[in-house]
């Protein structure tokens, strides 16, 4: 519960859509790095309550799909995006965690590395004609 909050009090009515990814983003960033045992804590889950743990990332993907619908109705994203985008929204923000808040993450702040993934939500990654 205390990850949701964290990313749900770091975003606000006037952000864009894509200024709330990056909020959320540096929010749980942070958050993993003052808290580095949640990561362990969710995986042991798995074993111990999977239901809790498919519940868990089943709600966050939840938050993020309205995100992503609520953006598009707003004219900042492309009609079209669901689940599949949410998960692998979720999937991207979970490893980028991993690797900059909990394994030694202090070389780059937590608003850096959501400003480089924010980035690439807005640009994608190939070169378009």
């Amino acid at each position: 519960e205390a990850v949701k909050t964290s990313a749900r009090r770091a975003i606000h009515d006037q952000m864009s859509p894509l200024q709330v990814e990056k909020a959320a983003l540096s929010a749980f960033l942070g958050f993993a790095r003052e808290h580095k045992e949640v990561y362990r804590i969710i995986d042991e889950a798995e074993f111990v309550d999977p239901q809790s743990f498919r519940q868990h990332y089943e709600t966050i993907a939840g938050l993020i799909e309205q995100r992503l619908i609520a953006g598009a109705q707003a004219g900042a994203f492309r009609e079209g995006l669901g689940d599949v985008h949410a998960w692998a929204l979720m999937g991207m923000n979970v490893f980028v965690g991993l690797r900059f808040a909990v394994w030694n993450g202090e070389d780059r702040r937590p608003e850096e590395v959501a400003e480089l993934v924010n980035q690439m939500l807005s640009r994608g990654i190939s070169v378009q004609s």
